[in-house]
C-alpha cells in the first residue's frame, strides 16, 4: 500500500482521529483538511487548516489527485450537489459518510437493505425538513445517480471517541461535564428500555480502512457498527459506574423542553433514539474480513476513553440546557 495518497476531509473529529493514524500505519500518505489547528507528529500525516467547503480551495486541492478521499464534511444538499462531481472525478475511491440514522425503525436488526426514512416515512412535515437523516439520504441518492462507479457509502452508527460521548441525544459537554461536577442529567424515561448501538471509533477506523480501495466495496453501502447493543438504561449505568453519572428519568415532553423544544431535537429522539437500533453488521465484516469477536465491548471502550480524558478538558458551553436541567432537578429531588 506504500505510496498511496489519502485525503481526509474534516478528519479531526470522532472517527477521523482514529482513522487518520490507521491509514498512516497502512502506508498511506495522509493529508487532513479541517478547521482545527493540529500539528502532526507522524511523517506520513499532514494537517491543513482550511475550509474544505470552499469550492475554489477544493478545486485547487484536488489537482493533486488522491487515491482515496474520505469525506466527513457536513454539507447541505445543494452544497453537495455542487461538489460531488468534483470529488468523484478526482479520486480512485470516494468514501461518502452517511449515517445509520437514514434507516427507519421498522427492521430489527438493521441491514443495508432496511427502508430509509426518506422513502418510508408518512410524516410530510418531517420529510419537508433538512433533518440530518433526510439530508444524508438525499446525498446518498446524488452519489448513486452520479454515473460514477468509484464510490462507497458508509453509514456509521453512534460512534464514541476521545471527546465524543453520547447518551440518548445528549453529548459529552452535558453527560461527562455534568457527571464530573456531581450534577445529574435528565433522560427521557421512554428511551431507557430502547436498544441502542454505540461503536468504538477505533473499531470503526478498521472497518473504514478495510473498505478503502477494496474492489468488493465499490458501489455498495455499509453500516459501520458493532453488533453489540444495549438499552439506553444500561448505557446510563455504564456512565454511572465509570464516572459517577446520576440521571433523572423524565417524561418525553419535559425532556424536549429541557433540550430547547426545537423540532430537530424532537426528530432526533423520535426518529432515531426511540427506534430499536440493533445492527446486523455481517455485510461489512464479510467484505473487510474483520470479526465481531475482535471489537471493543461497550463498557470497556467507554472506560478506556473516559479514563484517558485530560483533567483540564474544556467543554463547549451548554448553559441554557444546564440551567433547565438544574431547575428540573430542584423540582423532582
Amino acid at each position: 500500500m506504500s505510496g498511496k495518497k489519502a485525503l481526509v476531509l474534516g478528519g479531526t473529529g470522532a472517527m477521523g482521529v482514529y482513522l487518520v493514524p490507521e491509514l498512516a500505519s497502512l502506508g498511506y500518505d495522509v493529508q487532513v483538511v479541517s478547521l482545527d489547528d493540529v500539528v502532526s507528529d507522524h511523517p506520513g500525516i499532514s494537517y491543513v487548516k482550511a475550509d474544505a467547503k470552499n469550492i475554489d480551495y477544493l478545486t485547487e486541492l484536488l489537482k493533486k489527485r488522491f487515491d482515496v478521499i474520505v469525506d466527513f464534511m457536513l454539507y447541505s444538499t445543494e452544497q453537495f450537489r455542487e461538489r460531488h462531481d468534483l470529488l468523484l472525478r478526482n479520486t480512485d475511491h470516494y468514501i461518502f459518510l452517511s449515517s445509520y440514522r437514514v434507516y427507519d425503525g421498522g427492521d430489527v436488526p438493521i441491514t443495508e437493505n432496511s427502508p430509509r426514512l426518506l422513502d418510508a416515512s408518512p410524516n410530510q412535515e418531517f420529510l419537508a425538513t433538512e433533518d440530518y437523516s433526510l439530508t444524508k439520504a438525499r446525498q446518498e441518492d446524488i452519489v448513486q445517480s452520479s454515473g460514477y462507479d468509484n464510490w462507497t457509502i458508509v453509514r456509521p452508527a453512534i460512534t464514541y471517541s476521545k471527546r465524543r460521548f453520547q447518551l440518548v441525544t445528549l453529548e459529552a459537554h452535558i453527560v461527562v461535564a455534568r457527571a464530573l461536577k456531581g450534577l445529574p442529567v435528565v433522560l427521557p424515561r421512554e428511551a431507557l428500555s430502547v436498544q441502542a448501538t454505540m461503536s468504538w471509533a477505533g473499531d470503526v477506523a478498521k472497518l473504514f480502512s478495510g473498505l478503502i480501495l477494496n474492489p468488493a466495496a465499490y458501489q455498495e453501502r455499509f453500516t459501520l457498527a458493532t453488533a453489540e447493543h444495549r438499552t439506553w438504561g444500561e448505557i446510563a449505568e455504564y456512565y454511572k459506574e465509570i464516572i459517577g453519572l446520576e440521571y433523572l428519568p423524565a417524561d418525553t415532553e419535559d425532556y424536549l423542553q429541557i433540550m430547547g423544544g426545537s423540532a430537530g431535537a424532537g426528530y432526533q429522539l423520535a426518529y432515531d433514539r426511540l427506534f430499536e437500533r440493533v445492527v446486523d453488521n455481517s455485510k461489512v465484516l464479510q467484505v473487510t474480513g474483520l470479526k465481531q469477536a475482535g471489537f471493543m465491548p461497550l463498557r470497556s471502550g467507554l472506560k478506556k476513553e473516559l479514563s484517558a480524558l485530560p483533567k483540564d478538558t474544556a467543554w463547549r458551553d451548554a448553559g441554557a440546557i444546564w440551567d433547565r436541567m438544574d431547575e428540573y432537578a430542584k423540582r423532582v429531588l
